[in-house]
């Protein structure tokens, strides 16, 4: 990738780039399914679904939502805002000039994700001084960044009428501190209270405390000093010569503590810096990419930015939030998958994801929370109805993929760098997360792991699709749990495997045996239990009553990423994926054409999305599907072009790709999204054959090859560790591919298998 844009603050202040980022409102939970229960629990708002164009940025525990004017529109069924740690503590920002609704000329978001940019001019108007100001004849340029629980705007005015001008600006303001469950429509019977404003010449204190006993506060200040100021607006006089400008600084601080060390102007700039800095930094850790196709070198500099905006810097260290605008917060199935997707460009995320998951490991039992000593979290919320146990998910434990994944990772994680001290660290973590499989998650002692909520406000499908319909029989029929899915067996193979390499390397050969032993029983009696000969690949899951559901499904792709598929089965399910039936053109569906719940436009039963397609890319690769794993490569390029910032969302619906045509759009896909942004990379390994070997410090390409689209790929900074890095170029030279060294530093070799 490109080094991100310098941090220079006229440049960036002038030359912010980018498009307009459509972000509906986006449900996590069985969405646009008015039966499901869970739709009358925790809500998102349906409005102009897919009709508005959204801006969503995030800098740390804050996100903001603001429309392409980068106001922040007040109404019903509207969540626009800004948000900190899932409480709203911004609910309406705008901004007029003489009273009139400025004309919006452009809003664009940097590349980086640093930077949103409005420009707009005035409709015809009558100034203050009684003289009127034609069309187009005054300029405004909105500059607004997030960093450190603030917002930080830079309003900028200019007269281009060869004529003085008196200009009044005003900007609308208020906080309602809702939290992020009833901003998305969830119903609450009783709230705190709003305290009275703070007003000064300068800033406003808007604040509230909760039923929860927390105060919540809002601090606007302005620079200049308003001619007016009062709770809900602060109004702005400016007198503007021919060829004048003025600017207007905003800071809009969440649970400021003390007092400001800079007035809004100085605060703007150094923060700026400050901010464009930490993202500079923050991605120089992976390994840069660039190629021949220009289109496609936009595509990946647009996945490292998002995956960088998306991740946070906790005191564990870096942890990717699940995705903007609803899901910044910390997901341990999504952040696991992310890490492992994007490991080979850096460890450090994964080592980040680690550690925090290790520190919010489950200690006891709470069926409140679906939680069990060992279980690996799913969610974590800050909010009010989060603390007060009016959501479930304040620290919540529902998902049964999350603790055989962080097995997973870390056994991954030790094979990429042999960061062996960390591991230890972690070894009691992994003992208990391996202990959860076999005593908490195999609920019935038949040899797989099953899952079954125990809150009734819990999720009811507790896997990756997690909507209510997507379990079901080959009638159509939903099933009932306890379910084993088709996948987590195959993460629980991964888990005791990776337990087993763990524990020899930490000198448990016992434990280690054990473990191995384990895994190769289950295998066998998973291949017996889920293979359906009638359908040519395995069940998506066993119900209840150990009835197979015989759904052909994305999720069996998963047995080959896993290594639970054997050989000839594999192959089967790797032949079945790229038919008809399963890929689109531009993906493999989650769900068959033909199967009673298919519908390319349901969330979980029809639909492509990402970061699936990159598991099965992984899979078939390791099975010997490289062309394979090319073709979906190429459908989720093709795919990727077609969005907005060449941005792959969330999900998109699963229509067959037809000549001259784009995707079509899952309306409520949320983007940017985590282990969306990290498929792309992956899909660079899977298709490279790109793997590490720290105890020889050797980088390893298996069989490399290269998608039609692209004819060249340097890769840069691929690191064994701090000492040992290389920079390689891949070429297709007469229908193979060739990788030359362009730069070694250290002990680093090179290893290439044909």
């Amino acid at each position: 990738m490109d080094t991100p844009p310098s941090s220079d603050a006229s440049t960036s202040l002038a030359e912010a780039e980018g498009a307009v980022v459509n972000v509906p409102l986006a449900p996590k939970l069985s969405p646009g399914k008015p039966d499901d229960p869970l739709n009358d629990l925790y809500p998102v708002s349906a409005a102009d679904l897919g009709e508005r164009a959204l801006h969503p940025m995030k800098s740390g525990d804050t996100f903001g939502v603001f429309d392409q004017a980068g106001n922040v529109l007040q109404g019903p069924d509207i969540a626009d805002g800004l948000y900190h740690r899932d409480t709203r503590y911004l609910s309406a920002l705008n901004l007029a000039v003489c009273g009139a609704r400025p004309i919006l000329l452009s809003g664009s978001v940097r590349e980086d994700n640093a930077m949103l940019t409005c420009d707009f001019t005035n409709p015809d108007l009558t100034s203050d001084d009684g003289s009127t100001v034609a069309h187009d004849l005054l300029h405004l340029r909105r500059n607004r960044f997030l960093w450190h629980d603030t917002c930080f705007d830079r309003l900028l005015v200019r007269n281009f009428d060869v004529r003085h001008h008196e200009i009044t600006i005003t900007i609308v303001f208020a906080a309602d501190f809702a939290d992020l469950f009833e901003a998305r429509g969830t119903k609450r019977a009783r709230h705190g209270t709003h305290n009275p404003p703070v007003v000064g010449t300068d800033q406003v204190e808007l604040s509230y405390t909760g039923l929860d006993d927390l105060t919540r506060t809002t601090r606007i200040r302005f620079h200049p000093a308003p001619t007016r100021l009062d709770a809900k607006s602060a109004t702005f006089r400016l007198s503007l010569a021919q060829g004048e400008r003025a600017l207007i600084y905003t800071e809009i601080a969440c649970n400021p503590e003390g007092r400001p060390a800079h007035a809004p102007d100085d605060a703007f700039l150094f923060s700026m810096v400050e901010m464009r800095r930490d993202l500079r930094i923050s991605s120089a850790r992976a390994a840069a990419i660039a190629t021949t196709n220009e289109i496609f070198n936009e595509a990946i500099r647009r996945c490292v930015c998002d995956i960088y905006m998306l991740v946070t810097n906790k005191p564990t260290g870096p942890f990717p939030y699940a995705g903007v605008p609803w899901y910044s917060t910390a997901f341990g199935r999504d952040a696991i998958i992310t890490a492992l997707l994007m490991l080979w460009m850096d460890p450090s995320v994964a080592r980040g994801v680690l550690t925090y998951l290790a520190a919010n490991q489950a200690d006891r039992e709470d069926p409140i929370a679906d939680a069990e000593p060992g279980k690996i979290l799913h969610e974590v919320r800050h909010g009010e109805m989060a603390e007060l146990g009016e959501v479930p998910f304040r620290r919540y434990y529902g998902s049964v993929d999350s603790t055989p994944l962080f097995v997973m990772l870390a056994g991954e994680y030790l094979n990429r760098t042999g960061d062996v001290a960390t591991i230890a660290g972690l070894w009691p973590n992994i003992e208990r997360a391996l202990s959860w499989i076999d005593k908490y998650g195999d609920r019935d002692g038949d040899g797989f792991v099953e899952y079954g909520r125990r809150n009734d406000n819990g999720l009811v499908n507790q896997g990756w699709k997690d909507s209510f319909d997507s379990i079901f029989h080959a009638d159509g029929t939903l099933a009932e749990g306890p379910i084993a899915l088709v996948e987590v067996q195959g993460y629980v193979y991964a888990a005791k495997r990776a337990g087993a390499q763990i524990g020899r390397r930490l000198g448990h050969a016992t434990f280690a045996e054990r473990l191995d032993a384990e895994a190769e029983t289950l295998k066998h009696a998973f291949n017996a239990a889920f293979w359906i000969d009638e359908i040519g690949t395995y069940a998506i899951a066993l119900d209840g009553k150990k009835r197979p559901c015989k759904v052909r499904s994305s999720n069996a792709g998963h047995t080959l990423a896993t290594g639970i598929a054997t050989q000839a089965r594999g192959e089967m399910v790797a032949h079945q994926l790229l038919g008809l039936s399963f890929f689109s053109g531009w993906g493999v569906r989650t769900i068959a054409m033909g199967e009673a719940r298919y519908n390319p436009m349901s969330y979980h039963n029809g639909s492509v999305w990402p970061h699936d397609n990159a598991l099965i890319a992984q899979g078939l690769a390791r099975y010997g599907f490289k062309d394979e794993a090319a073709k979906l490569f190429g459908g989720l390029f093709a795919g990727a072009l077609s969005f907005n910032h060449r941005r792959l969302p969330e999900l998109f619906c699963g229509f067959a790709r037809q000549r001259g045509e784009n995707p079509v759009r899952y309306p409520v896909a949320c983007e940017p999204q985590a282990w969306a942004a990290a498929t792309i990379p992956a899909l660079i390994q899977a298709t490279l054959g790109l793997r590490f070997e720290p105890s020889t410090t050797t980088v390893h390409f298996d069989r490399p090859s290269l998608p039609d689209f692209l004819d060249e790929m340097t890769l840069y900074n691929l690191r064994i560790d701090d000492e040992s890095k290389i920079s390689v170029v891949v070429r297709r030279i007469a229908g193979e591919v060739a990788i030359s060294v362009l730069e070694r530093t250290g002990p680093i070799k090179l290893r290439i298998s044909a």
